[in-house]
Protein backbone atom coordinates (compact mmCIF):
# COMPACT_ATOMS: atom_id res chain seq x y z
CA UNK A 1 0.00 0.00 0.00
CA UNK A 2 1.46 3.80 -0.83
CA UNK A 3 2.83 5.24 2.11
CA UNK A 4 2.78 9.40 2.18
CA UNK A 5 5.95 10.81 3.10
CA UNK A 6 6.60 13.84 4.93
CA UNK A 7 9.14 17.31 5.44
CA UNK A 8 10.68 15.95 8.81
CA UNK A 9 11.32 17.96 12.22
CA UNK A 10 15.21 17.60 12.28
CA UNK A 11 16.17 20.27 14.85
CA UNK A 12 13.88 21.89 17.78
CA UNK A 13 13.83 25.05 15.65
CA UNK A 14 12.96 23.90 12.50
CA UNK A 15 9.39 25.01 11.25
CA UNK A 16 10.36 24.62 7.31
CA UNK A 17 12.49 22.48 4.96
CA UNK A 18 14.46 23.47 2.17
CA UNK A 19 15.07 20.30 -0.59
CA UNK A 20 18.50 20.64 -1.43
CA UNK A 21 18.51 17.53 -3.28
CA UNK A 22 16.66 14.58 -4.50
CA UNK A 23 19.08 11.41 -4.72
CA UNK A 24 15.77 9.54 -5.99
CA UNK A 25 13.32 10.19 -8.81
CA UNK A 26 9.71 8.89 -9.99
CA UNK A 27 10.08 5.22 -10.54
CA UNK A 28 12.92 4.41 -8.85
CA UNK A 29 12.91 1.23 -6.08
CA UNK A 30 13.98 2.42 -2.93
CA UNK A 31 14.91 0.46 -0.09
CA UNK A 32 14.55 1.13 3.50
CA UNK A 33 17.33 2.92 4.69
CA UNK A 34 18.59 4.53 0.83
CA UNK A 35 18.91 8.46 1.45
CA UNK A 36 16.24 9.94 -0.12
CA UNK A 37 17.36 13.55 -0.36
CA UNK A 38 19.71 16.13 1.19
CA UNK A 39 17.37 18.44 3.78
CA UNK A 40 18.29 21.93 4.19
CA UNK A 41 17.42 22.94 7.86
CA UNK A 42 17.74 25.83 10.13
CA UNK A 43 20.84 24.60 11.46
CA UNK A 44 22.63 22.41 8.64
CA UNK A 45 22.10 20.12 5.64
CA UNK A 46 21.11 16.47 6.38
CA UNK A 47 20.53 13.47 4.50
CA UNK A 48 17.28 11.80 4.87
CA UNK A 49 16.51 8.37 4.54
CA UNK A 50 13.44 6.47 3.71
CA UNK A 51 11.95 4.19 5.99
CA UNK A 52 9.79 1.99 3.66
CA UNK A 53 10.61 -0.13 0.98
CA UNK A 54 8.74 0.83 -2.86
CA UNK A 55 9.16 2.65 -5.58
CA UNK A 56 9.05 6.44 -5.95
CA UNK A 57 5.67 7.27 -7.02
CA UNK A 58 5.11 10.87 -6.85
CA UNK A 59 7.69 14.02 -5.81
CA UNK A 60 6.01 16.80 -4.56
CA UNK A 61 8.45 19.56 -4.18
CA UNK A 62 11.18 20.56 -6.84
CA UNK A 63 14.72 20.73 -5.39
CA UNK A 64 15.31 24.45 -4.18
CA UNK A 65 11.79 25.26 -2.82
CA UNK A 66 10.84 25.31 1.09
CA UNK A 67 8.05 23.53 2.51
CA UNK A 68 6.82 23.52 6.15
CA UNK A 69 7.28 20.67 8.13
CA UNK A 70 4.65 17.65 7.70
CA UNK A 71 4.10 18.56 4.79
CA UNK A 72 3.63 16.09 1.64
CA UNK A 73 7.51 15.63 -0.19
CA UNK A 74 6.74 12.52 -1.69
CA UNK A 75 4.77 9.07 -2.01
CA UNK A 76 6.14 5.42 -1.87
CA UNK A 77 4.50 2.55 -3.31
CA UNK A 78 4.10 -0.62 -5.27
CA UNK A 79 4.59 0.71 -8.92
CA UNK A 80 1.40 1.50 -11.01
CA UNK A 81 -0.43 1.89 -7.73
CA UNK A 82 -2.85 4.75 -7.74
CA UNK A 83 -2.35 7.51 -5.13
CA UNK A 84 -4.46 10.40 -5.94
CA UNK A 85 -6.19 9.67 -2.94
CA UNK A 86 -3.30 10.15 -0.51
CA UNK A 87 -2.78 13.68 -2.29
CA UNK A 88 -6.70 14.51 -1.27
CA UNK A 89 -7.12 12.94 1.74
CA UNK A 90 -2.87 15.07 3.31
CA UNK A 91 -3.38 18.05 0.84
CA UNK A 92 0.01 18.50 -1.42
CA UNK A 93 3.16 20.53 -0.63
CA UNK A 94 3.00 24.12 -2.34
CA UNK A 95 5.92 23.27 -5.11
CA UNK A 96 5.12 20.42 -6.83
CA UNK A 97 7.82 18.88 -8.43
CA UNK A 98 7.43 18.74 -12.89
CA UNK A 99 7.47 14.97 -12.64
CA UNK A 100 3.43 14.97 -11.57
CA UNK A 101 1.30 12.66 -14.26
CA UNK A 102 -0.37 14.68 -17.02
CA UNK A 103 -3.49 14.48 -15.58
CA UNK A 104 -3.14 16.44 -12.57
CA UNK A 105 -1.86 19.23 -14.71
CA UNK A 106 -5.07 19.98 -17.27
CA UNK A 107 -7.22 21.36 -14.66
CA UNK A 108 -4.35 24.11 -13.76
CA UNK A 109 -3.97 24.82 -17.59
CA UNK A 110 -7.52 25.36 -17.84
CA UNK A 111 -8.34 29.40 -17.13
CA UNK A 112 -11.45 31.58 -17.44
CA UNK A 113 -10.51 34.22 -20.48
CA UNK A 114 -11.94 36.78 -18.16
CA UNK A 115 -9.49 36.99 -15.39
CA UNK A 116 -7.08 37.54 -18.15
CA UNK A 117 -8.77 40.59 -19.64
CA UNK A 118 -9.18 42.19 -16.25
CA UNK A 119 -5.43 41.85 -15.76
CA UNK A 120 -3.46 45.23 -16.17
CA UNK A 121 -1.54 46.19 -19.01
CA UNK A 122 1.82 46.29 -17.66
CA UNK A 123 0.92 42.59 -15.62
CA UNK A 124 -0.74 41.63 -19.29
CA UNK A 125 2.81 42.22 -20.81
CA UNK A 126 5.09 40.90 -18.51
CA UNK A 127 2.74 37.45 -18.24
CA UNK A 128 3.19 37.12 -22.26
CA UNK A 129 7.19 38.10 -22.10
CA UNK A 130 7.60 35.38 -18.99
CA UNK A 131 8.98 32.41 -20.62
CA UNK A 132 7.50 28.85 -19.92
CA UNK A 133 8.90 26.34 -17.65
CA UNK A 134 10.73 23.98 -19.07
CA UNK A 135 12.12 20.38 -17.49
CA UNK A 136 15.26 20.52 -16.30
CA UNK A 137 16.06 17.76 -15.19
CA UNK A 138 17.95 16.17 -18.01
CA UNK A 139 20.40 19.40 -17.98
CA UNK A 140 23.55 17.63 -16.60
CA UNK A 141 24.44 20.71 -14.69
CA UNK A 142 23.64 21.46 -10.56
CA UNK A 143 22.67 25.06 -9.50
CA UNK A 144 24.64 25.92 -5.93
CA UNK A 145 22.23 28.34 -3.99
CA UNK A 146 22.94 30.28 -1.19
CA UNK A 147 22.42 27.91 2.15
CA UNK A 148 20.74 28.62 5.10
CA UNK A 149 23.95 28.72 7.61
CA UNK A 150 22.66 30.28 10.53
CA UNK A 151 18.91 29.91 12.35
CA UNK A 152 18.67 33.58 11.95
CA UNK A 153 20.40 34.26 8.43
CA UNK A 154 18.58 35.54 5.51
CA UNK A 155 20.91 36.62 3.44
CA UNK A 156 25.10 35.87 2.62
CA UNK A 157 28.02 37.37 1.23
CA UNK A 158 30.57 36.08 -0.70
CA UNK A 159 33.64 37.49 0.68
CA UNK A 160 35.88 35.14 -1.52
CA UNK A 161 35.61 32.76 -4.60
CA UNK A 162 37.86 29.60 -4.32
CA UNK A 163 37.35 28.87 -7.98
CA UNK A 164 36.31 30.60 -11.29
CA UNK A 165 34.19 29.63 -13.91
CA UNK A 166 35.79 26.76 -16.13
CA UNK A 167 37.79 25.33 -12.99
CA UNK A 168 37.31 22.00 -12.34
CA UNK A 169 35.41 20.97 -9.01
CA UNK A 170 35.53 17.99 -6.88
CA UNK A 171 32.05 17.40 -4.20
CA UNK A 172 33.88 18.32 -1.42
CA UNK A 173 35.76 21.43 -2.80
CA UNK A 174 35.16 24.79 -0.54
CA UNK A 175 33.40 26.59 -3.33
CA UNK A 176 33.20 30.22 -1.31
CA UNK A 177 33.59 32.10 1.64
CA UNK A 178 30.51 33.27 2.61
CA UNK A 179 29.93 36.18 5.39
CA UNK A 180 26.59 35.13 7.72
CA UNK A 181 24.90 37.14 10.15
CA UNK A 182 27.59 35.36 12.82
CA UNK A 183 30.69 34.10 11.46
CA UNK A 184 32.10 33.55 7.68
CA UNK A 185 32.00 29.79 7.04
CA UNK A 186 32.97 28.13 3.58
CA UNK A 187 29.92 26.79 1.10
CA UNK A 188 30.94 23.39 -0.43
CA UNK A 189 29.06 22.70 -3.47
CA UNK A 190 28.46 18.66 -3.08
CA UNK A 191 28.65 18.32 -6.95
CA UNK A 192 31.79 17.33 -8.94
CA UNK A 193 32.16 19.02 -12.43
CA UNK A 194 32.98 22.42 -14.30
CA UNK A 195 31.97 25.59 -12.40
CA UNK A 196 29.95 27.09 -14.97
CA UNK A 197 28.33 29.82 -13.84
CA UNK A 198 29.16 32.17 -10.83
CA UNK A 199 26.09 34.94 -9.83
CA UNK A 200 27.17 36.90 -7.41
CA UNK A 201 30.28 38.68 -7.46
CA UNK A 202 33.10 38.96 -4.32
CA UNK A 203 32.03 41.48 -2.01
CA UNK A 204 28.34 41.00 -2.87
CA UNK A 205 24.94 39.43 -0.60
CA UNK A 206 22.61 36.91 -1.55
CA UNK A 207 19.48 35.94 -0.32
CA UNK A 208 19.48 32.62 1.22
CA UNK A 209 18.04 29.56 -1.77
CA UNK A 210 19.71 32.63 -4.31
CA UNK A 211 21.37 30.98 -7.12
CA UNK A 212 25.08 31.95 -6.90
CA UNK A 213 26.67 28.95 -9.48
CA UNK A 214 26.23 26.25 -11.40
CA UNK A 215 28.27 23.35 -11.73
CA UNK A 216 28.00 20.66 -14.27
CA UNK A 217 29.45 18.82 -17.00
CA UNK A 218 32.24 20.99 -19.74
CA UNK A 219 29.80 23.07 -22.35
CA UNK A 220 26.49 22.61 -20.94
CA UNK A 221 23.60 25.11 -21.69
CA UNK A 222 22.83 26.48 -18.44
CA UNK A 223 20.48 29.08 -20.02
CA UNK A 224 17.21 27.17 -18.83
CA UNK A 225 18.45 26.80 -15.34
CA UNK A 226 18.78 30.38 -15.12
CA UNK A 227 15.50 31.33 -16.99
CA UNK A 228 13.53 28.95 -14.57
CA UNK A 229 15.06 31.21 -11.67
CA UNK A 230 11.47 32.59 -10.30
CA UNK A 231 12.00 36.27 -10.55
CA UNK A 232 16.04 37.11 -10.80
CA UNK A 233 15.56 38.70 -14.33
CA UNK A 234 12.78 41.18 -13.42
CA UNK A 235 14.12 42.22 -10.03
CA UNK A 236 17.67 42.97 -11.66
CA UNK A 237 16.18 45.04 -14.38
CA UNK A 238 13.53 46.81 -11.59
CA UNK A 239 16.69 47.90 -9.27
CA UNK A 240 19.13 48.97 -12.19
CA UNK A 241 15.58 51.38 -13.84
CA UNK A 242 15.33 52.66 -10.04
CA UNK A 243 18.79 53.65 -9.98
CA UNK A 244 18.87 55.23 -13.38
CA UNK A 245 15.47 57.19 -12.56
CA UNK A 246 17.07 58.29 -9.02
CA UNK A 247 20.18 59.49 -11.04
CA UNK A 248 18.47 61.64 -13.13
CA UNK A 249 16.35 62.97 -10.85
CA UNK A 250 19.17 63.88 -8.94
CA UNK A 251 20.74 65.91 -11.64
CA UNK A 252 17.55 67.36 -12.29
CA UNK A 253 17.28 68.95 -8.73
CA UNK A 254 20.84 70.04 -8.69
CA UNK A 255 20.81 72.90 -11.74
CA UNK A 256 18.05 74.34 -10.24
CA UNK A 257 19.73 74.18 -6.41
CA UNK A 258 22.78 75.96 -7.80
CA UNK A 259 21.19 78.99 -9.45
CA UNK A 260 19.12 79.18 -6.32
CA UNK A 261 22.33 79.85 -4.84
CA UNK A 262 24.04 81.55 -7.14
CA UNK A 263 20.76 84.16 -7.21
CA UNK A 264 20.68 84.89 -3.44
CA UNK A 265 22.71 88.17 -3.59
CA UNK A 266 21.24 90.54 -6.57
CA UNK A 267 23.86 93.23 -5.55
CA UNK A 268 26.58 90.67 -6.28
CA UNK A 269 25.33 88.73 -9.02
CA UNK A 270 27.90 89.92 -11.84
CA UNK A 271 30.72 90.08 -9.97
CA UNK A 272 33.46 87.26 -11.17
CA UNK A 273 33.98 84.73 -8.29
CA UNK A 274 34.50 80.57 -8.57
CA UNK A 275 31.01 78.50 -7.22
CA UNK A 276 32.92 77.93 -3.75
CA UNK A 277 33.80 81.68 -3.43
CA UNK A 278 30.21 82.54 -3.84
CA UNK A 279 28.69 79.64 -1.75
CA UNK A 280 31.06 80.74 1.42
CA UNK A 281 30.61 84.50 1.00
CA UNK A 282 26.69 83.65 1.01
CA UNK A 283 27.48 81.59 4.35
CA UNK A 284 29.50 84.68 5.89
CA UNK A 285 27.25 87.51 4.81
CA UNK A 286 29.66 89.10 2.88
CA UNK A 287 29.05 90.73 -0.40
CA UNK A 288 31.39 89.97 -3.59
CA UNK A 289 31.87 94.12 -4.16
CA UNK A 290 33.32 94.39 -0.82
CA UNK A 291 35.94 91.69 -2.16
CA UNK A 292 39.33 91.95 -4.24
CA UNK A 293 39.74 89.09 -6.25
CA UNK A 294 43.86 87.52 -6.43
CA UNK A 295 43.23 85.46 -9.62
CA UNK A 296 42.95 86.35 -13.55
CA UNK A 297 41.03 88.99 -14.62
CA UNK A 298 40.21 89.84 -10.88
CA UNK A 299 38.08 86.57 -10.26
CA UNK A 300 37.53 85.97 -6.49
CA UNK A 301 38.43 82.45 -5.48
CA UNK A 302 38.00 81.05 -1.92
CA UNK A 303 41.25 82.38 -0.53
CA UNK A 304 40.18 85.74 -1.13
CA UNK A 305 37.15 85.05 1.25
CA UNK A 306 38.65 83.61 3.41
CA UNK A 307 41.41 86.70 4.19
CA UNK A 308 38.52 88.97 3.65
CA UNK A 309 38.07 91.21 7.09
CA UNK A 310 34.61 94.11 7.47
CA UNK A 311 37.28 96.29 8.24
CA UNK A 312 38.55 97.00 4.55
CA UNK A 313 35.19 98.56 3.99
CA UNK A 314 35.61 102.12 4.05
CA UNK A 315 32.24 103.00 3.03
CA UNK A 316 30.47 102.07 5.81
CA UNK A 317 32.54 104.37 8.47
CA UNK A 318 31.44 107.34 6.23
CA UNK A 319 27.97 106.83 6.69
CA UNK A 320 27.02 107.73 10.27
CA UNK A 321 28.46 111.28 9.59
CA UNK A 322 26.05 111.21 6.34
CA UNK A 323 23.02 110.78 8.62
CA UNK A 324 23.83 113.02 11.48
CA UNK A 325 25.23 111.02 13.88
CA UNK A 326 28.34 111.54 15.64
CA UNK A 327 31.77 112.15 12.93
CA UNK A 328 33.61 109.77 15.86
CA UNK A 329 32.99 107.30 18.75
CA UNK A 330 33.51 108.56 21.85
CA UNK A 331 35.54 107.19 24.69
CA UNK A 332 33.07 105.24 26.22
CA UNK A 333 32.42 102.56 23.07
CA UNK A 334 34.83 100.00 22.35
CA UNK A 335 35.87 99.21 18.41
CA UNK A 336 33.87 95.70 17.55
CA UNK A 337 35.91 92.64 17.81
CA UNK A 338 36.89 91.05 14.99
CA UNK A 339 37.68 87.22 14.80
CA UNK A 340 39.76 85.12 12.24
CA UNK A 341 37.35 82.99 9.90
CA UNK A 342 37.69 79.55 9.84
CA UNK A 343 36.15 77.15 7.38
CA UNK A 344 36.20 73.88 7.70
CA UNK A 345 35.46 71.03 5.20
CA UNK A 346 32.60 68.44 5.49
CA UNK A 347 34.06 64.99 5.39
CA UNK A 348 32.41 61.83 6.25
CA UNK A 349 33.03 57.91 5.06
CA UNK A 350 30.74 54.76 4.56
CA UNK A 351 30.83 51.47 4.55
CA UNK A 352 28.34 48.54 3.85
CA UNK A 353 26.47 46.66 7.13
CA UNK A 354 27.67 43.64 7.66
CA UNK A 355 25.67 40.46 7.78
CA UNK A 356 26.49 40.41 11.23
CA UNK A 357 25.28 44.21 12.61
CA UNK A 358 21.74 43.76 10.63
CA UNK A 359 21.89 40.52 12.55
CA UNK A 360 22.38 42.44 15.53
CA UNK A 361 20.22 45.46 15.03
CA UNK A 362 17.55 43.46 13.90
CA UNK A 363 17.08 40.98 17.12
CA UNK A 364 18.22 43.73 19.69
CA UNK A 365 15.32 46.18 18.17
CA UNK A 366 12.81 43.04 18.27
CA UNK A 367 14.25 43.05 21.98
CA UNK A 368 14.24 46.01 23.46
CA UNK A 369 10.59 46.71 21.43
CA UNK A 370 8.97 43.71 22.16
CA UNK A 371 9.68 43.05 25.40
CA UNK A 372 8.58 45.19 28.72
CA UNK A 373 12.60 45.87 30.55
CA UNK A 374 13.21 47.16 33.91
CA UNK A 375 16.57 47.39 35.48
CA UNK A 376 17.73 46.84 38.99
CA UNK A 377 21.42 47.81 40.25
CA UNK A 378 23.29 46.27 43.00
CA UNK A 379 26.87 46.88 44.40
CA UNK A 380 29.19 44.35 45.26
CA UNK A 381 31.86 44.37 47.85
CA UNK A 382 34.48 42.54 45.65
CA UNK A 383 37.41 42.38 48.29
CA UNK A 384 37.25 38.83 49.49
CA UNK A 385 37.19 37.51 45.37
CA UNK A 386 39.98 39.47 45.15
CA UNK A 387 42.25 37.59 48.10
CA UNK A 388 40.82 34.44 46.47
CA UNK A 389 41.54 34.45 42.85
CA UNK A 390 44.61 35.57 44.10
CA UNK A 391 45.39 32.33 45.89
CA UNK A 392 42.95 30.25 43.23
CA UNK A 393 45.90 31.12 40.37
CA UNK A 394 48.70 30.26 42.77
CA UNK A 395 47.85 26.82 41.77
CA UNK A 396 45.08 26.67 39.46
CA UNK A 397 46.03 25.23 35.69
CA UNK A 398 44.40 28.44 33.92
CA UNK A 399 44.23 32.00 34.84
CA UNK A 400 40.89 32.68 36.22
CA UNK A 401 39.53 36.17 35.88
CA UNK A 402 36.81 37.56 37.73
CA UNK A 403 34.33 37.20 34.45
CA UNK A 404 34.99 33.78 35.54
CA UNK A 405 33.63 34.13 39.57
CA UNK A 406 30.74 36.01 37.55
CA UNK A 407 30.31 33.40 35.22
CA UNK A 408 29.88 30.39 38.10
CA UNK A 409 28.21 32.79 40.40
CA UNK A 410 25.82 33.47 38.50
CA UNK A 411 24.89 29.95 37.86
CA UNK A 412 24.86 28.97 41.00
CA UNK A 413 22.21 31.82 41.89
CA UNK A 414 19.91 30.88 38.53
CA UNK A 415 19.48 27.16 40.36
CA UNK A 416 18.06 29.06 43.78
CA UNK A 417 16.15 31.45 41.37
CA UNK A 418 14.73 29.44 38.42
CA UNK A 419 12.28 31.82 37.39
CA UNK A 420 15.17 34.44 36.43
CA UNK A 421 16.14 31.08 34.24
CA UNK A 422 13.16 31.34 32.48
CA UNK A 423 12.14 32.43 28.43
CA UNK A 424 8.62 33.96 27.76
CA UNK A 425 7.14 32.09 25.27
CA UNK A 426 3.64 33.74 23.86
CA UNK A 427 1.04 31.57 25.44
CA UNK A 428 3.53 29.92 27.71
CA UNK A 429 6.38 30.94 29.65
CA UNK A 430 9.31 28.18 30.06
CA UNK A 431 11.36 27.64 33.28
CA UNK A 432 14.58 26.08 32.53
CA UNK A 433 16.04 23.69 35.05
CA UNK A 434 19.37 23.25 32.96
CA UNK A 435 21.62 26.63 33.19
CA UNK A 436 23.98 27.90 29.73
CA UNK A 437 24.85 30.92 30.18
CA UNK A 438 25.96 33.06 26.95
CA UNK A 439 29.01 35.53 27.74
CA UNK A 440 28.53 38.32 25.11
CA UNK A 441 32.26 38.67 23.38
CA UNK A 442 32.64 41.45 21.23
CA UNK A 443 34.48 41.25 17.45
CA UNK A 444 35.51 43.90 14.86
CA UNK A 445 32.34 42.99 13.31
CA UNK A 446 30.09 43.39 16.21
CA UNK A 447 28.99 40.77 18.91
CA UNK A 448 29.02 37.49 19.64
CA UNK A 449 27.44 34.84 22.39
CA UNK A 450 29.00 31.82 23.13
CA UNK A 451 27.32 29.72 25.34
CA UNK A 452 28.99 28.02 28.45
CA UNK A 453 26.46 24.83 28.97
CA UNK A 454 25.94 23.36 32.41
CA UNK A 455 27.65 25.84 34.00
CA UNK A 456 26.59 25.32 37.67
CA UNK A 457 28.08 21.80 37.49
CA UNK A 458 31.74 22.82 36.22
CA UNK A 459 34.76 24.28 38.29
CA UNK A 460 36.30 27.77 38.05
CA UNK A 461 39.23 26.54 36.07
CA UNK A 462 36.56 24.59 33.21
CA UNK A 463 34.82 27.78 32.63
CA UNK A 464 37.77 29.83 32.39
CA UNK A 465 39.36 27.46 29.92
CA UNK A 466 36.15 27.25 27.96
CA UNK A 467 35.80 30.88 27.60
CA UNK A 468 39.26 31.98 26.39
CA UNK A 469 38.94 28.86 24.00
CA UNK A 470 35.55 30.61 22.79
CA UNK A 471 36.56 34.46 22.69
CA UNK A 472 40.07 33.16 20.98
CA UNK A 473 37.50 31.05 17.65
CA UNK A 474 35.27 34.40 18.04
CA UNK A 475 38.12 36.60 17.15
CA UNK A 476 39.12 33.83 14.61
CA UNK A 477 35.41 33.74 13.11
CA UNK A 478 35.80 29.91 13.73
CA UNK A 479 32.48 29.83 16.15
CA UNK A 480 29.80 27.31 14.90
CA UNK A 481 26.23 28.00 15.10
CA UNK A 482 25.89 25.10 17.35
CA UNK A 483 28.63 27.22 19.88
CA UNK A 484 26.07 30.14 20.00
CA UNK A 485 22.13 28.34 20.95
CA UNK A 486 20.66 27.61 23.60
CA UNK A 487 21.42 30.16 26.12
CA UNK A 488 18.98 30.58 29.45
CA UNK A 489 20.56 33.33 30.89
CA UNK A 490 23.18 35.86 29.49
CA UNK A 491 25.98 38.03 30.76
CA UNK A 492 27.78 41.01 29.11
CA UNK A 493 30.93 42.42 30.98
CA UNK A 494 32.15 45.78 30.25
CA UNK A 495 34.93 45.79 33.15
CA UNK A 496 37.95 45.71 31.50
CA UNK A 497 37.31 48.84 30.08
CA UNK A 498 36.79 51.00 32.84
CA UNK A 499 32.94 50.98 33.04
CA UNK A 500 31.39 52.30 36.22
CA UNK A 501 27.89 51.28 35.18
CA UNK A 502 25.68 50.21 32.37
CA UNK A 503 22.01 49.04 31.26
CA UNK A 504 22.24 45.83 28.68
CA UNK A 505 19.41 44.45 26.29
CA UNK A 506 17.78 41.15 26.63
CA UNK A 507 19.06 38.58 24.71
CA UNK A 508 16.07 36.82 23.19
CA UNK A 509 14.60 33.97 24.17
CA UNK A 510 16.30 34.80 27.53
CA UNK A 511 14.12 36.81 30.26
CA UNK A 512 17.49 38.20 31.80
CA UNK A 513 21.04 40.05 30.75
CA UNK A 514 23.57 40.65 33.41
CA UNK A 515 25.43 44.15 32.70
CA UNK A 516 28.85 43.67 34.75
CA UNK A 517 31.35 47.23 35.28
CA UNK A 518 34.60 47.17 36.52
CA UNK A 519 35.83 46.91 39.68
CA UNK A 520 36.50 50.49 41.23
CA UNK A 521 37.86 51.33 44.47
CA UNK A 522 36.21 53.61 46.59
CA UNK A 523 36.09 54.98 50.27
CA UNK A 524 33.36 52.53 52.05
CA UNK A 525 31.90 51.99 55.44
CA UNK A 526 32.83 49.17 57.52
CA UNK A 527 32.32 48.68 60.83
CA UNK A 528 31.55 52.56 61.34
CA UNK A 529 34.30 53.63 59.53
CA UNK A 530 35.21 55.10 56.02
CA UNK A 531 37.63 52.66 54.41
CA UNK A 532 39.07 51.98 51.07
CA UNK A 533 36.97 49.42 49.40
CA UNK A 534 36.51 47.61 46.07
CA UNK A 535 32.90 47.41 44.71
CA UNK A 536 31.61 46.25 41.47
CA UNK A 537 28.67 47.68 40.21
CA UNK A 538 26.33 44.84 38.19
CA UNK A 539 22.86 45.66 36.77
CA UNK A 540 20.07 43.26 35.77
CA UNK A 541 18.12 43.41 32.87
CA UNK A 542 14.49 41.89 33.26
CA UNK A 543 11.42 40.90 31.11
CA UNK A 544 9.04 42.29 33.04
CA UNK A 545 5.93 39.54 31.38
CA UNK A 546 8.35 36.54 33.36
CA UNK A 547 10.28 38.12 36.19
CA UNK A 548 9.19 41.09 38.95
CA UNK A 549 10.76 43.22 40.99
CA UNK A 550 10.83 41.37 44.02
CA UNK A 551 12.47 38.44 42.15
CA UNK A 552 15.17 40.36 40.19
CA UNK A 553 15.95 41.59 44.01
CA UNK A 554 16.22 38.47 45.24
CA UNK A 555 18.57 37.20 42.71
CA UNK A 556 20.71 39.57 43.03
CA UNK A 557 20.98 39.35 46.85
CA UNK A 558 22.26 35.63 46.19
CA UNK A 559 24.79 36.49 43.84
CA UNK A 560 26.14 39.67 45.98
CA UNK A 561 26.39 36.62 48.93
CA UNK A 562 27.99 34.38 46.95
CA UNK A 563 30.60 36.82 45.73
CA UNK A 564 31.27 38.60 48.52
CA UNK A 565 32.27 35.34 50.17
CA UNK A 566 33.75 33.39 47.25
CA UNK A 567 34.03 30.34 49.93
CA UNK A 568 30.23 29.49 48.88
CA UNK A 569 31.15 28.98 45.23
CA UNK A 570 33.04 25.92 46.11
CA UNK A 571 30.44 24.11 48.44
Amino acid sequence: MAEVVKMPKMSDTMTEGVLAKWHKKVGDAVKSGDVLAEIETDKATMDFESYQDGTVLYIGVEEGNAVPVDAVIAILGKEGEDYKALLDGEGTAPAKAEEKPAAEEKPAETKPAVVEDKKPAATAERSASAKPKVDTSSIPATVIRMPLLSDTMTEGTIEKWNFKVGDKVKADDSLADVATDKATMEVVGYEAGTLLYIGVKEGEAAQVNGIIAIVGKEGTDIQPLLDNADGADGTAEQSQESESTTEEKAETTAAPAEAASTGANADDSRVKASPLARKIAKDKGINLNDVKGSAEGGRIIKKDIESYTPSAKPAETAKPAEQGAPAAATPAEKAPVVLPTYTGEEKFSERPVTQMRKAISRRLSESLFTAPHFYVTMAIDMDQAIVARGKMNDIAPVKISFNDFVVKAVAVALKQHPAINSSFLGDKIRTNEHVHIGVAVAVDEGLLVPVIKFADGKTLSHISQEVKEFAGKAKGKKLQPAEMEGSTFTISNLGMFGVDEFTAIINTPNACILAVSGIAQVPVVKNGAVVPGNVMKVTLSADHRVVDGASAAAFLQTLKALLEEPVRLLI
